[in-house]
């Protein structure tokens, strides 16, 4: 592919600088928050923390949903330019709640309720160019758990659409209110190839077919047995270790190196360009 090929594009619709787009990062409060910061061991659950790029949300508001399907039974209280609410939509500033806020003075045009349904929507500044055959997964940020509400997830063909897209949260419970801050993570776009998952041939086949295979996941089944039983009659060895880190290492039990490992992602940046500098369609 030429450089060109190559590009993620962002084409600013308006000067969007309080969402601009960023990688998305290693760390979640929740992770940190656990002893010894134990998911951090987790590689696959790492990697994907970090696998695209975020958009977070540019004001701070409350919203409430009373279970009815429409616009109107979303309702919106946003804070004030001050960073603070409106007496008038004035509220206990938990997470979830059962009681719903008053109606606030301040409105924006970037978050709604458009579709009904206890879905909040967000409206996204961009439009987004991705290389031929390369779709855009847009979806909630990975791994960040939020009570209430759950993020809405959709595959566009960001290769050809000249249209943009929303970043949607449906509430999972009638008569909630959840908080969204400024500058926290809405959305997370990943592009994926268009197409692979139907070219691939699922079958089942009996582990023993491969013996090989078999062999070397017996290995490593007795190792974790016996290593979770060592951890558990806290025997010196297995507690001074604390977990296994060969997949972390990219390591089979026999210590034999993957040709191709991660431990973590290097995504770029978006950067300003002026030129029009669209991939081959």
């Amino acid at each position: 592919m030429s450089d060109k090929e190559h590009r993620l594009i962002a084409y600013e619709l308006h000067q969007a600088s309080d969402m601009r787009l960023s990688t998305a990062p290693v760390d979640r409060a929740w992770m940190d928050a656990t002893p010894q910061r134990a998911p951090y061991r987790c590689l696959p659950l790492v990697i994907a923390n970090q696998a695209g790029w975020i958009l977070c949300s540019p004001l701070s508001f409350t919203a409430y949903w009373d279970g009815g399907v429409a616009k109107e039974n979303v309702q919106i209280h946003f804070d004030s330019p001050s960073g603070t609410m409106d007496l008038a939509g004035l509220f206990t500033p938990i997470v979830v709640s059962a009681d719903a806020p008053n109606t606030g003075a301040h409105t924006e045009a970037r978050v709604s309720s458009h579709f009904g349904s206890g879905i909040v929507t967000f409206s996204i500044p961009y439009l987004f160019r991705t290389p031929r055959g390369v779709n855009l997964w847009v979806k909630g940020p990975t791994n960040l758990i939020k009570d209430g509400i759950q993020p809405l997830e959709g595959i566009v063909e960001t290769d050809w659409l000249p249209a943009t897209f929303t970043m949607n949260w449906k509430f999972t419970r009638p008569n909630c209110s959840v908080r969204f801050e400024r500058g926290e993570p809405i959305c997370m776009v990943i592009p994926i190839p268009r197409g692979l998952s139907e070219q691939l041939e699922p079958v089942y086949i009996p582990l023993d077919a491969n013996p090989e295979l078999a062999r070397r996941y017996r290995e490593w089944e007795k190792s974790r047995s016996s290593f979770n039983a060592d951890l558990a009659e806290l025997r010196p060895d297995a507690v001074r270790r604390g977990w296994q880190r060969d997949y972390m290492k990219g390591l089979t039990v026999n210590g034999e190196q993957a040709e191709e490992h991660q431990t973590r992602l290097h995504l770029r940046e978006f950067t300003q360009s002026e030129g029009d500098e669209t991939p081959p369609a």
